[in-house]
């Protein structure tokens, strides 16, 4: 009965990894692509100080997704473990995590806290919300997670685990197991973007119940509102996302994990779902957008159908003049 269990927690994890975390993947390529697109292709949107920070997340997202759950369905899925096969992929695939998604977060955080500026009814307060300091903190932040991620490339390595004799990519560094444990997974990238995003989404959103009795340009009014419901719905998501993981992440590293082979079976396949569902951290932005936000979904269309898509029919029509006229004209 025991190995029935396994075996069928075994068989129902492969599958979860090819059908479910295939289509997370593409979805959230797709999506990611999409939200950059719309990002740079409106003037609206380039000077904006959030959908600057929005649009940096988005492109971490993309590598999130390739080095993180690309990796772990080929692995589940497929049986392939390039961590394994590979000492140098074992040490970047942590270091490139640790880099892209603490990035990614501090993203978020930063968008939220810019939209609270934004809102302030204080001209003092809403000087910290431009995009030049957005450009300045931002540069800070792709240099500085990879400095601070360095120690992957010197800790983690492929070792073989006794008495089982399996090998398994970790940390040789007892106490930079627990650094990446205890500050990378459950802080860093859980506890500090949750509580930041949630208390700056808060104060955003008080702010925003006041827009309409201020005399602010109407473009600059309903751009704010927009950019804080998106950003507010996401915060939201993420936070629900996150939370499973860092419980089930502090669980399995306390005193209490279980030790008989049917439960840890079983915590295992909790903790690959929850893997899955951090993973809409990822995935998720772009859908959010488009369902929070009408004007959002608008500026998708008019980006895809009225920019793109004429541009390219000028750019196809041009090209048919010319094999016109060397058709015509030998």
């Amino acid at each position: 009965m025991d190995s029935w269990i396994i075996s069928f927690l075994d068989y129902f994890s492969k599958q979860l990894a090819i059908y479910l975390g295939t289509a997370m993947l593409i979805a959230g390529l797709v999506g990611a692509c999409l939200t950059i697109v719309v990002f740079l292709s409106l003037h609206t949107f380039r000077n904006n100080s959030c959908a600057f920070y929005l649009l940096i997340m988005s492109i971490f997202n993309i590598g999130n997704l390739l080095g993180g759950l690309l990796t772990r369905i080929v692995i589940t899925g497929l049986g392939i473990d390039w961590t394994i096969s590979s000492p140098f992929y074992c040490a970047f695939r942590w270091y490139y995590l640790y880099s892209g998604v603490l990035t990614s977060f501090t993203m978020i955080c930063f968008a939220t806290i810019d939209q609270y500026f934004a809102t302030c009814t204080h001209p003092h307060w809403q000087r910290w919300s431009n995009i030049k300091l957005a450009r300045r903190l931002s540069f800070a932040v792709i240099i500085t997670w990879p400095i601070l991620a360095t120690p992957y490339m010197l800790y983690f390595k492929v070792i073989q685990q006794s008495p089982s004799g399996k090998l398994v990519c970790t940390s040789v560094n007892k106490m930079f197991y627990q650094y990446h444990t205890y500050v990378y997974i459950i802080t860093l990238s859980g506890i500090v973007p949750i509580v930041v995003t949630l208390l700056f989404g808060f104060l955003a959103y008080r702010n925003v119940q006041t827009l309409a009795h201020r005399t602010l340009p109407l473009v600059r009014r309903e751009l704010d509102k927009q950019m804080t419901k998106m950003v507010l719905v996401q915060v939201v998501h993420n936070a629900l996302a996150s939370i499973p993981y860092v419980i089930v992440i502090a669980l399995m590293n306390s005193s209490y994990v279980p030790t008989d082979p049917v439960s840890v079976a079983e915590l295992q396949f909790f903790l690959l779902l929850t893997i899955y569902f951090y993973y809409f951290n990822y995935v998720s932005p772009f859908y959010i957008y488009l369902g929070a936000s009408e004007r959002f979904r608008h500026q998708l269309f008019y980006v895809l159908l009225e920019i793109h898509l004429k541009r390219w029919r000028r750019r196809q029509t041009a090209v048919d003049q010319i094999d016109l006229q060397l058709y015509t004209h030998p």
